[in-house]
């Protein structure tokens, strides 16, 4: 009898183990599916990135062109067309949540990196090539001026050295040499050579650039545990779950590609951005300032989530109100300007946006980003 009631009580326990498994595993599955691009060719795309990474010789041109379809989309959560166009301005394609990270780093290191582009366009040159035969975006080249400037013998602490920074056992792993008179992580070739098959290998597992960088810098590890602790793969929503070391070097990236990409197409003027004692000036016209209304504000409102719900174009909201998020990040008040029909909405309504954005910032909430950019009429 106690035997029976024994097994009885065994099989039921095992019976709920497994159930609890499979659940956890269908969410997991749910969630990998829903977060990826084109999830019915997820094994051909695993083939054919592991052919390209494991060949010793260049990847064959017709695995190369396959990649390249595959790994474009790598940036849907940062551009809304999956890459940026260079014809299109840059804040009409960008995620609005990427915009916020951009004005600290355009006053602080724009005027560097644009001294970077003349002299380290040989480089830029060699890195773009090796990227593109393994289908890899050129835009990942500003991956190695935020890790090291470029600089072929940068090391860290750490003892991640030159211009990708890899470590001794991850260069070793995608075949370079690594001892007392040898370091291949210092040449430019090799070591951008294994440092676009490390990337493949982390958007193997990821399917998003943003994530990848991340990984990059914090490892793996670090990523899956905020991706099981947020639910989601999307960057903007797993943020608050990395170190802040990691997300931010996701930010640098997005801000570096901001500056690298548009400040000489768009003949931009970094001084423009400055006002009396570096104050950000607004960017109006007389109508617009005489038909515009101020109040402060204080607390973590977010520019995005303000334009949102008082249905202002974010744009025109950036254009009132230059630097407002870095501004509210430091913990400053913010003297918020807005057009004088849209004031009442913000004043009725203020205490909700800022429970909004207090809940964005802990990956509570999402938005569509399509309803803070409006349409306009064509003059």
């Amino acid at each position: 009898m106690k035997k029976i009631l024994i097994i009885s009580i065994l099989f039921f326990v095992l019976q709920i183990a497994f159930t609890n498994c499979s659940f956890a595993g269908n969410k997991f599955y749910r969630q990998n599916i829903a977060d990826t691009v084109i999830p019915e060719n997820i094994k051909i795309e695993d083939k054919a990135i592991d052919e390209v990474i494991k060949s010793s010789t260049p990847p064959k041109q017709e695995k190369v062109k396959y990649v390249s379809q595959v790994t474009k989309y790598g940036f849907k959560d940062l551009f809304k067309n999956y890459s940026y166009n260079p014809s299109i301005p840059y804040t009409a394609q960008v995620n609005p949540h990427a915009e916020t990270y951009m004005q600290d780093y355009l006053q602080a290191h724009g005027k560097y990196l644009e001294h970077m582009k003349a002299t380290a366009l040989p480089y830029f040159n060699l890195i773009d090539g090796i990227l593109t035969q393994y289908g890899l975006p050129k835009e990942l080249k500003y991956l190695a001026v935020i890790e090291s400037d470029l600089k072929s013998n940068a090391l860290s602490i750490a003892g991640a050295r030159g211009p990708w920074q890899l470590m001794p056992y991850t260069a070793e792993g995608y075949g370079l040499k690594v001892n007392q008179n040898v370091d291949d992580r210092t040449d430019y070739t090799k070591s951008t050579n294994a440092a676009a098959k490390y990337l493949l290998s982390l958007y193997k597992n990821f399917n998003d650039w943003l994530l990848v960088i991340a990984a990059y810098n914090g490892g793996p590890g670090r990523v899956y545990t905020a991706i099981n602790k947020s639910g989601s793969r999307n960057f903007w929503k797993l943020q608050y779950y990395l170190p802040e070391e990691s997300r931010n070097h996701v930010k640098k990236f997005i801000a570096t590609h901001f500056i690298m990409e548009t400040s000489t197409n768009n003949n931009f003027d970094y001084t423009s951005l400055n006002g009396v004692g570096g104050v950000l000036k607004p960017d109006m016209s007389e109508e617009e300032s005489a038909n515009s209304d101020s109040m402060k504000v204080s607390g973590r409102y977010i520019a995005s989530i303000i334009a949102k719900n008082i249905d202002m174009d974010i744009n025109d909201f950036n254009r009132y109100n230059p630097g407002f998020d870095n501004t509210m990040a430091s913990g400053d008040t913010v003297n918020m300007r807005l057009p004088n029909a849209k004031m009442p909405l913000f004043i009725t309504n203020k205490y909700g946006i800022l429970n909004e954005c207090v809940q964005h910032l802990l990956g509570e909430a999402n938005f569509d980003t399509k309803t803070i950019y409006k349409k306009k009429a064509s003059k």
